[in-house]
């Protein structure tokens, strides 16, 4: 029960499983008295994240007092146009600062030492070239970003005068703190859940089909497919890609792109689910992101709670398109730049956003001087089929730098699939890791059935008999059990 560096606790666990049944029986007993269930949630989620980043639960209880504070305030001062500017860049520099410290002081010192080094070759100053970069040992508590963002847009929401604050900090607490996504998202915005705390929740039987559907698909996605793939094939690739043959590194890439997608909508799918049971609806976060025919339309597909809090919170307020076509192009790179510093303090992450800042403005160029469609239906099936393949190479191609642990890395991944690809030993590949080629086959497959068919299986879960439903989430739990590897998997987004 106590928190465990090396163990996390994560929705896919047993204990999760088990924690997670006794909070709801008692969450429902107290399904009418919401001040007891407010308050109820708020100490389980707070457990939640002891869990998952031990004392630093109480970073996240500041975070939640002081944007309370702070949005209490500038709605104090309705016409106080400085007084409110000055608030909400406090607010800013508070959670900026934060995520400054923990995630890019070590990025931070180690450049400053690398410009010491080139200072010191050019002046010839051993002095300056003798500096060593040793990391400082910082913690990163888990999903920091997520509910910094998630903060920070209430100040920010609060101080254009689309929400009003909250009167109690108990109430922002919760909705700051609320478990489903608290570490790896969707980043939920205050006035799509506020509301709905106010209202009395109800758990219908469709409610509770849709929910089980949904943390049923998390589950396989996580689990059966993410993990299994993970540990048995793209972790060796990624670890020593030299090893490897150029057809093995792009499954290996191919692999990943999967991986990371049934990893994280996989959680998203579970902390949807899990919030419906409690009676609050999340935002989807992934529509099929592989079946998108450009660039613009993926972003409206992936990580859509990420894509649009950096819309509305970052492109726009840095001019939007309403500059000219020029400015509207540099402020996609920079939007999609800083995205990339949002994963992480490297440079492979600022340059895989900057390779999607590059092709969102090279899309939006086509279509403002080509003519080119944006995507959807209207495009010609096969613009639309080949606009997919690219889509899908180029994110894949970015994703090598997201993935690989170090440029050097992502480096060899590229050589090998440039100078070595040896299509020959396809057959080998594909025998010798058969599980593998089976369950990213199923994977693709499944990512690429219409919204139709999901629907489909959907309603047919959702109108299943009670024991039916219980029959089927057994079944996957069961096969869960016999393909789970000894080690924890956490989610790949619990380090962002």
């Amino acid at each position: 029960m106590q928190y465990q560096k090396d163990e996390p606790l994560i929705f896919s666990s047993g204990l999760f499983l088990f924690l997670f049944l006794g909070f709801f029986m008692i969450y429902n007993a107290l399904r009418n008295n919401r001040r007891m269930r407010i308050i109820y949630v708020i100490l389980f989620s707070l457990y939640f994240y002891y869990k998952t980043s031990g004392i630093w639960f109480i970073l996240l209880i500041f975070t939640a007092l002081s944007d309370f504070s702070i949005g209490r305030l500038i709605a104090a001062h309705p016409n106080g146009k400085r007084r409110r500017l000055a608030l909400v860049t406090l607010s800013i520099c508070v959670n900026i600062g934060m995520l400054m410290y923990f995630k890019y002081t070590n990025f931070m010192y180690q450049t400053l030492i690398g410009f010491w080094h080139l200072l010191g070759g050019a002046l010839n100053e051993p002095l300056l070239q003798g500096l060593v970069f040793e990391p400082f040992d910082i913690f990163l508590p888990v999903g920091i970003s997520f509910f910094t963002f998630q903060s920070l847009s209430y100040t920010i929401d609060v101080y254009r005068g689309r929400i009003q604050p909250v009167g109690k900090f108990t109430d922002y607490l919760f909705f700051v703190s609320f478990f489903p996504g608290l570490v790896a998202g969707p980043i939920v915005r205050a006035k799509d859940f506020i509301p709905q705390m106010f209202s009395k929740t109800t758990l219908t039987y469709n409610r509770l089909g849709e929910a089980l559907y949904l943390i049923i698909c998390g589950l396989f996605k996580k689990c059966i497919i993410s993990d299994y793939i993970s540990i048995n094939f793209v972790d060796r690739i990624f670890d020593a890609p030299a090893l490897y043959t150029g057809i093995e590194n792009l499954f290996g890439v191919y692999g990943y792109a999967l991986q990371i997608y049934c990893d994280f909508s996989g959680y998203s799918d579970m902390a949807i689910g899990i919030a419906l049971l409690l009676g609050f609806r999340f935002n989807i976060n992934f529509r099929s992101p592989y079946q998108s025919a450009t660039i613009t339309e993926f972003w409206r597909r992936w990580h859509i709670s990420l894509s649009t809090w950096l819309r509305d919170y970052l492109y726009i307020p840095l001019g939007g398109n309403r500059k000219g076509k020029s400015r509207q192009y540099i402020n996609l790179f920079i939007t999609m730049l800083l995205g990339g510093l949002w994963h992480g303090a490297a440079l492979r992450f600022i340059l895989w956003g900057g390779i999607h800042g590059v092709a969102l403005a090279v899309h939006k160029l086509c279509i403002n001087y080509i003519g080119f469609k944006p995507s959807g239906d209207s495009m010609q099936p096969w613009r639309r089929t080949l606009g997919i393949i690219f889509t899908f190479h180029l994110v894949c191609f970015a994703w090598i730098f997201f993935r690989a642990d170090s440029m050097e890395r992502a480096g060899q991944v590229i050589s090998q699939i440039f100078t070595n690809f040896r299509p020959d030993v396809i057959i080998q590949l594909i025998v010798g890791y058969r599980t593998v080629i089976i369950l990213m086959v199923i994977g693709f497959i499944l990512h690429f059935i219409p919204d139709k068919v999901d629907n489909m299986l959907r309603n047919a879960i959702t109108v299943m008999p009670l024991w039916s439903k219980a029959l089927l989430i057994s079944l996957v739990i069961f096969i869960i059990i016999q393909m789970k590897s000894a080690d924890i998997v956490p989610f790949i987004y619990f380090q962002f």
